[in-house]
């Protein structure tokens, strides 16, 4: 998977922040106005093309987790939706780049995941009580 071969969110201070990112080796995009961040590109399920975001990310034993918020409008973020379909995902955790397997976290593993996101980005318990849904932590285990 190339660079040129990645479609980058087309949100503009999205795809700003992506470029800062990729074009410094994380070195200016890591840490997002105080929030550590990582690029996750997962493949598009109706193109088929790889698309690349910037989340907020949190970590649990060696694992790195993600929730699919989309400030917590009704509908999923298209990144869940995809990575749903297809768990093989390539990430960038400022100069480290790695692939993994992306997976929701169970209703019993959820609630201590939930508090280390929280504790990162309190937003999350706002954005959770105004969605119409279970909004999804996901975790990302590297591959070996």
């Amino acid at each position: 998977m190339t660079d040129s071969e990645v479609h980058d969110s087309t949100t503009g201070w999205v795809a700003e922040h992506i470029r800062r990112y990729v074009e410094s080796d994380g070195a200016d995009g890591h840490m997002y106005q105080g929030w550590p961040t990582l690029l996750l590109t997962t493949r598009g399920r109706r193109s088929g093309m790889l698309r690349r975001t910037a989340l907020i990310y949190g970590q649990d034993d060696g694992r790195h987790l993600l929730v699919a918020s989309n400030a917590g409008l009704p509908e999923h973020p298209a990144w869940y939706l995809n990575l749903s379909e297809d768990p093989a995902v390539a990430v960038q955790v400022g100069p480290d780049r790695f692939t993994a397997r992306a997976r929701t976290a169970t209703e019993e593993e959820r609630p201590p995941l939930w508090r280390v996101m929280t504790s990162i980005f309190p937003l999350y318990d706002d954005y959770q009580a105004k969605a119409p849904r279970d909004v999804p932590l996901v975790i990302l285990e590297r591959d070996l």
